[in-house]
């Protein structure tokens, strides 16, 4: 066996779901921390075991072994010291999916620096809310798409707070330091600093999505890689020696739920493909030629893949499949299948979290559920006036937590202890998400709290009707929203990119709303729908359902 899974778990190898549910347990180490603990560990026993397998659009690729991401981030560690950076201090990574990424989080974890990723579509107002809100001294980004511009500009808007600024390319630029150069420079002896090391000690902050207001800081600790041992090996199913692809740059929380903790410790390699724009075609290439064995990815990106001809590309090395990051609408899980024989498999979790609800490998998924829920995940679903919810009743998702948390859920929000009291009280952490459960324990998505259309004294679920809208061929992506109404209150509103080939016109609309009213139940068409060529999202690529609120209660006044 050449994984560290054995460390870190009391019982790998499960029969079923209950057995999973009731024996599985982390083990947390004292003092864990993931780059010594387990990428050092790798090295020392296994030098030669492939970590990474990276790749981009100018068929240029890297191949990384354990013993040559020590190195690397041993010299990263160096470079880092030399400028200062020491424990507690907060780095800003904005570099894609550059191999360099890697270098820089394993070093920031080694020397006790708080990681804090982002996305290279960051704009100059969100580089200065994120530098002032979390303090950030210093970032490492790419050197294209305008990002070292956009931070140059921020930091004329912030009243004299200097952040140290290197960023991944080969030009020079005024006031950077160039990353590769400055690691070729640096000591390749790294002397690990002497730490007061605690596992409650922060290592992560994510800024949330921002689906329904300003993001929040996500404070995720030493144990946080631990939990992703859930994740990777009993989601995604890893494999040892395979070569696991989650869809995601470095910019997303889902980048560490599938590019580095849970599947390296199971001895899994991950596979990035560095890809300037998406092209579901190129990755089906990509994914085929390396070989990747598990995948993962959210059910937008499916709905891109299912409409390419997946005959031709070899599927022959892929053997399992999941998903996550929105709900996933049964017309894609059902033309995956066709396609592959592959059942793709769904989970739930949060920015907040690790997969917290899933349909895991014991288990028969059923097309629309999240599944069940985590070991160590103790989920239950509550109504507005705190009572726990029978079966087939809605709720929030809420997590207990009066016995402590599990490995993986964060911490609190950074710096933020109201927003942190405002969900996480009385021994509960409340999600925001809305869910009901069927007779045999399976969870079913309803929508978030701020979702929910309330039209003619019905509670109406945006992801049903989604699902019934996108089974229609001429649907490529939909929002369901509640407009206001003077009569019902709200009315369901429907914002359709239609796919390839399809036009707008009065006729389509009126033939998606009958075919809605065959699939669920008539009340939940949408009286009103709109086409557009694109919907509005998040920088992590989550549909804003707020913002086409927000426009059309502004149409309304």
């Amino acid at each position: 066996m050449s994984s560290l899974l054995n460390k870190f778990v009391t019982q790998i190898e499960f029969e079923s779901y209950n057995e999973f549910k009731e024996n599985f347990i982390i083990k947390v180490p004292e003092n864990f921390n993931f780059a010594y603990n387990v990428v050092d560990e790798y090295a020392s026993q296994y030098p030669d075991k492939i970590a990474i397998v990276w790749c981009n659009d100018y068929d240029e690729e890297k191949i990384l072994t354990f013993k040559e991401l020590k190195d690397y981030s041993d010299k990263t560690a160096n470079f880092f010291l030399e400028l200062g950076i020491k424990k507690g201090d907060r780095v800003m990574l904005t570099l894609k999916s550059r191999y360099e990424f890697w270098f820089c989080i394993l070093a920031l974890h080694k020397i006790g620096a708080i990681t804090i990723p982002a996305t290279h579509m960051l704009k100059t107002k969100d580089i200065v809310y994120r530098v002032e809100k979390a303090g950030i001294k210093m970032v490492v980004c790419i050197s294209e798409d305008g990002v070292p511009e956009y931070f140059d500009e921020a930091q004329k808007q912030l009243n004299g707070m200097n952040i140290i600024k290197a960023f991944v390319g080969d030009e020079k630029r005024e006031g950077w330091l160039n990353f590769r150069e400055e690691i070729q420079k640096a000591s390749s002896k790294f002397e690990p600093p002497i730490l007061n090391w605690g596992n409650d000690d922060p290592i992560f902050v994510y800024f949330s999505s921002g689906t329904t207001g300003l993001p929040k800081m996500v404070q995720h600790d030493n144990t946080y890689p631990l939990g992703h041992i859930i994740t990777a090996k009993y989601w995604q199913n890893v494999m040892e020696d395979g070569l696991h692809y989650t869809v995601a740059d470095t910019g997303w929380a889902k980048a560490m739920w599938g590019q580095i903790y849970g599947q390296w410790i199971a001895g899994s390699s991950v596979f990035v493909y560095d890809y300037e724009r998406f092209d579901a075609a190129r990755m089906l290439e990509k994914a085929s030629k390396y070989g990747v064995t598990t995948f993962c990815a959210p059910p937008t990106i499916y709905r891109f893949l299912i409409k390419e001809d997946l005959s031709e590309y070899d599927f022959s090395t892929l053997k399992y499949a999941v998903t996550a990051g929105e709900p996933l609408n049964p017309e894609v899980y059902n033309k995956f299948h066709e396609f592959t024989g592959l059942k793709l498999m769904e989970g739930f979790g949060q920015t907040e979290s690790v997969i917290s609800v899933a349909n895991f490998p014991w288990m028969k998924p059923r097309p629309g559920s999240m599944g069940k829920p985590s070991p160590g995940y103790f989920i239950e679903l509550m109504d507005k006036d705190g009572k726990i919810c029978d079966v087939g009743e809605e709720g929030e998702i809420v997590i207990k937590t009066i016995d402590g948390k599990p490995p993986g859920l964060f911490s609190g929000y950074y710096r933020d202890q109201r927003k942190t009291d405002e969900v996480w009280y009385q021994g509960y952490f409340h999600t925001g998400d809305n869910a009901w459960m069927d007779e045999d324990g399976y969870l079913w998505f309803v929508g978030r709290n701020d979702d929910i259309i309330k039209s003619s004294g019905y509670r109406i679920g945006p992801f049903e009707v989604e699902s019934a809208v996108i089974s229609h061929p001429a649907v490529l992506e939909c929002a369901i929203t509640g407009t206001p109404h003077p009569i019902r209150g709200q009315v369901v509103k429907a914002t359709i990119v239609l796919a390839k080939g399809y036009e707008p016109s009065e006729e389509l609309k009126l033939e998606i709303q009958n075919h809605v009213k065959q699939v669920t139940a008539p009340y939940k068409y949408p009286r009103i729908i709109e086409f557009v060529d694109e919907l509005p999202k998040t920088i992590s690529g989550k549909i804003r359902r707020i913002e086409i609120r927000t426009k059309d209660q502004e149409k309304q006044v």
